[in-house]
């Protein structure tokens, strides 16, 4: 039995601003879009057009307040070939929000306060 990685889920407040921080941020596009006629939810799904993986971001009709993210130790990695560029977009958008400079990475933070590390491409 061989198992591999399909996508990750984050659930966000604001789907439209969620969908706006992927895209300037990092460069992600809407792959799919499940949006059933009751309006319960909607499910949008984000692709770095190079791989596989998926980021999931589900809007809830009925959710208002912001989601309990505990101590926010779970993370998404996002790999660039460019650290300056990045690091340059990033802090021109005001999104960083952790730097480890001897390890040469950063953490910047979506609309709802997921972190998202950023690392240079091996």
């Amino acid at each position: 039995m061989h198992f591999t990685f399909s996508h990750n889920n984050i659930n966000v407040l604001d789907l439209e601003k969620s969908l706006l921080f992927y895209q300037e941020n990092l460069g992600l596009s809407e792959t799919r879009r499940i949006a059933p006629p009751h309006g319960e939810f909607i499910i949008v799904f984000l692709g770095d057009g190079q791989t596989a993986h998926r980021l999931e971001l589900t809007w809830m009709r009925d959710w208002e307040q912001p989601y309990n993210l505990g101590d926010n130790e779970f993370h998404l990695a996002m790999e660039t070939e460019d650290m300056q560029k990045a690091h340059e977009l990033h802090e021109k958008n005001g999104v960083i929000c952790y730097e480890n400079k001897a390890m040469g990475i950063y953490f910047i933070n979506d609309p709802d306060g997921y972190w998202i590390e950023i690392i240079p491409k091996k």
